[in-house]
């Protein structure tokens, strides 16, 4: 049986967790925060952005990135707490951030507002290069959610949530992405928040299944977590990057005036065999 322990409750739509240093960092949507847990379950605020979404990136330099969705720009945590512009995207609607090992920042985000019940476009990823520009980089991506980089480097993957996808692009040196094709179909499963092992294998967080699921090169399943509530993303840390920690919530949909049960987010930690390897 697959042991789940429960590091901290009592939060909202928490997503986008990232390991660093010896800490969790993940945000909690509802609040506008950006917090860090120890393994003992003890937490603070490091970051305020009323965002939503709310994601975060870290940059190889150690400065985290934070994506403010509304205001269309990317933030930089400095040194001292306080955040500065990284990138101005342009426009609003960003979702899922990650950087590769160059400081290439990938961040997408769909072409229509689900909050708002608009009708469905495809969306793309742009690229945050260092030297701030911004550009678009893929497209028709039907809704375009977690992402993740190869330890090498070579290889962006993007969960596509509507079409129950992962699909892989090669990164060029200059950050450019190629040679598109789809990594995975998983079938039924919904891929939210994603990160990859030290086997190549993906694990993607699934709200309406409430699992974690843990898949190969083409989509064969190697291991399921089946949880009580959605799981809204998913990374491998650790000292060793052996446990797998997921953030969840009770959902009620993406209309309600509350996406989640007021209180029902949770940071859960699950001992795997295969420790993480990549970003994030």
């Amino acid at each position: 049986m697959t042991h789940v322990s429960t590091l901290l409750t009592g939060r909202g739509l928490v997503e986008s967790p990232r390991w660093h240093g010896d800490r969790l960092y993940f945000s909690d949507w509802t609040a506008g925060e950006v917090l860090a847990v120890d393994r003992d379950g003890r937490s603070e605020v490091v970051a305020r952005v009323p965002s939503l979404p709310l994601c975060t990136a870290w940059l190889p330099d150690g400065r985290l990135l934070v994506v403010s969705s509304g205001e269309g720009r990317l933030l930089r945590r400095e040194p001292d707490g306080s955040l500065v512009e990284y990138a101005d995207l342009g426009i609003p609607g960003w979702n899922d951030i990650v950087s590769d090992g160059r400081g290439n920042t990938y961040v997408n985000r769909a072409h229509f507002d689900p909050m708002a019940g608009e009708d469905a476009k495809p969306g793309s990823v742009h690229l945050a290069a260092p030297d701030g520009s911004v550009r678009e980089v893929a497209d028709d991506i039907a809704f375009p959610n977690g992402m993740a980089v190869t330890a090498d480097d070579s290889t962006l993957i993007v969960a596509d949530s509507y079409r129950h996808q992962l699909l892989a692009f090669d990164i060029e040196a200059d950050g450019t992405l190629s040679h598109r094709r789809v990594w995975a179909e998983l079938g039924e499963g919904t891929p939210d928040g994603i990160c990859i092992d030290a086997e190549n294998a993906v694990w993607y967080a699934d709200v309406p299944n409430r699992r974690c699921v843990r898949v190969a090169e083409g989509g064969t399943v190697l291991q399921t977590v089946p949880l009580d509530r959605g799981a809204f993303a998913c990374v491998l840390g650790g000292p060793d990057r052996s446990t797998l920690f997921i953030t969840a919530a009770r959902w009620q949909g993406m209309t309600e005036t509350e996406m989640v049960a007021p209180g029902s987010g949770q940071v859960l930690a699950v001992p795997v065999e295969v420790p993480g390897a990549g970003r994030p």
